[in-house]
């Protein structure tokens, strides 16, 4: 039997490497960085408690994640159970978001901004795929989804980003003149 010393030492070695891609993740799931905070936390958490049935020398890093898109998930639930604020259409139409015109560069902004109109389902596969370099397996692990059902969503992720980005690429010239559309 191993000492707690010993597993808090595994649990280091292990664990606490992916916690700036935990983050990262998190944040882009979340759009607020104390609530991606508190989820990373909550994932240390949940993993520290459950270490002893982690298979050591398997891949720490997708059981993480498998825990972090589980506490998103139900964070999610927590968040969205609260009673929406209804009001007049007067108060509606003051606090509708001003949409700036679109811009003559492409940033990093204009990406995460595209990113953020995905739903949470498409940008999860898209984000552990094209920025975690996570596989098909290991994706569909962490989710808890067929494989199957990873390689559709990243697909259509993969499409829709692209048409919410089409507008700003034909900024850049990018695509057919308009005179030949």
């Amino acid at each position: 039997m191993e000492s707690r010393e010993q597993t808090k030492k595994a649990f280091e070695a292990e664990a606490l490497p992916h916690s700036r891609d935990l983050y990262r993740v998190a944040l882009r799931l979340t759009g607020d960085p104390a609530k991606a905070e508190d989820v990373v936390q909550e994932v240390y958490l949940l993993a520290w408690k459950a270490f002893d049935r982690y298979q050591r020398g398997t891949n720490c890093r997708a059981w993480l994640f498998k825990i972090l898109f589980n506490t998103v998930q139900s964070q999610f639930r927590k968040w969205f159970n609260t009673k929406l604020v209804t009001g007049s259409g007067d108060y509606l139409e003051q606090t509708l978001v001003y949409t700036p015109p679109l811009p003559v560069r492409l940033s990093d902004r204009d990406i995460l901004d595209a990113l953020e109109k995905l739903s949470p389902e498409y940008r999860a596969v898209l984000l552990l795929a094209d920025v975690e370099d996570f596989s098909y397996r290991e994706i569909a692990e962490a989710l808890d989804i067929p494989m199957g059902t990873v390689m559709s969503r990243l697909s259509r992720a993969r499409g829709l980003l692209r048409k919410e980005l089409w507008e700003v690429a034909r900024s850049y010239g990018i695509g057919k003149p308009e005179a030949e559309e």
